[in-house]
């Protein structure tokens, strides 16, 4: 190796060196000149809940309760007398509807007929006997005056005229005891309603006192709705009520079901509790009656069917009605205050119902409260209120 080569060797190991002499020296230079970043603190962001103005206002309690349609009057056609039948009604089959006193079956009246007649042959044969009695008595007793008669015979007559009077009353008796046996010849509906099964056709025997059919009443039916004591507190019916209550004290109640795929509605009234406390529910019994309309444009909720009831209770006033999805704690509502920071505010609840509360103490008209059901919630918190309609400052 020369001279020459070995300088150029040097050079070539000494061009990295510089470069990296080069770049540290810039590097510090960078790092003296530069800003020093000082740390800042984010503007926290307010979350956004929806809220409602407070509103004191007279609300009307009202009470859920369920229960099934029943009849106000159910009984069994049952004949009073024994016989072939002759005549069945159209209407007397299962489902059929028919009118106070229409005549829906016949018996076979030709052995009643002739008890009738029989009847009669006997009062004239007996006021025959009686009109000669008393002829004879009244004969007796003007000669029992003149003494022409002796004790016995006068006792006789008197007998015999009252013996007379007896047959006579006995055979009218058995007169209007024949009338009414053939009247019963004659099945007649008890009130106006509906047939809910029959067991009777035409030449069939019936005997007496063995029931026919089954019908019950179709002018309004009723509802026995089971109410538990603590919600009694918010109806004006009282349990001591005997007997049905006067219309203007009576709450308004409203059935609703689901019939023939349309959602239905009846109104009624209250009008009466049974008189006991079911032992296994402690429920109250009230009994709803619905009418069908005069003109029958509108008829009752068929029997058997199950019905939603709501009952209108008492009016109270000065109360603020909120969302459930307001209460926080049981207790206690989240106000939004003038700085639109949350605060926990401890209230006096009237009643939960349904998605509603009921509040009668512990806030102030025109307060706005918080609706919306935040998870995490610390006193103080910076929100952004949002109106349920328009925003307001």
């Amino acid at each position: 190796m020369n001279k020459k080569q070995g300088i150029n060797m040097k050079a070539t190991s000494m061009v990295p060196i510089a470069i990296l002499a080069v770049a540290f020296v810039g590097a510090a230079t960078l790092l003296a000149t530069s800003q020093r970043l000082e740390p800042t603190q984010p503007d926290p962001v307010p979350i956004a809940v929806r809220v409602i103005k407070v509103r004191p206002e007279m609300v009307r309690m009202a009470v859920h309760a369920q229960g099934t349609v029943a009849p106000r009057t159910e009984t069994d056609l049952v004949p009073e007398v024994s016989g072939i039948v002759v005549w069945v009604s159209q209407n007397l089959v299962s489902g059929g509807y028919f009118e106070q006193e229409e005549l829906l079956l016949k018996v076979d009246d030709r052995d009643y007929q002739n008890a009738v007649d029989r009847a009669e042959a006997s009062i004239s044969r007996a006021e025959a006997e009686n009109q000669l009695a008393q002829f004879n008595l009244a004969r007796s007793i003007e000669l029992e005056t003149q003494q022409l008669i002796s004790q016995a015979d006068f006792e006789n007559t008197i007998r015999t005229a009252n013996v007379s009077e007896a047959v006579l009353r006995d055979t009218r008796v058995v007169l209007e005891q024949a009338e009414r046996d053939l009247e019963r010849t004659q099945i007649r509906a008890p009130f106006t309603g509906l047939v809910r099964s029959e067991r009777v056709d035409t030449g069939q025997f019936v005997s007496r006192g063995v029931s026919i059919a089954s019908v019950y009443g179709s002018d309004y039916v009723e509802v026995r709705l089971p109410i538990a004591d603590s919600q009694l507190a918010y109806l004006s019916v009282p349990l001591t009520q005997r007997g049905e209550l006067d219309e203007v004290d009576a709450p308004i109640v409203t059935l609703s079901a689901s019939f023939a795929g349309v959602e239905q509605q009846w109104f009624g009234r209250i009008v009466r509790t049974e008189a006991e406390i079911d032992a296994t529910s402690r429920m109250v019994h009230a009994v709803a009656r619905i009418q069908a309309d005069e003109d029958g444009d509108k008829m009752p909720p068929p029997v058997g069917l199950f019905v939603q009831a709501d009952i209108e209770g008492r009016l109270v006033d000065n109360v603020i009605v909120l969302p459930r999805s307001a209460l926080r704690n049981d207790s206690q509502v989240l106000v939004v205050d003038r700085d639109n920071r949350l605060q926990y505010r401890t209230v006096e609840i009237l009643r939960v119902y349904r998605d509603e509360v009921y509040i009668v103490e512990g806030l102030n008209e025109a307060e706005v409260v918080c609706i919306s059901p935040l998870q995490i919630v610390v006193s103080g918190m910076l929100v952004s209120p949002v109106y349920p309609d328009i925003t307001e400052g």
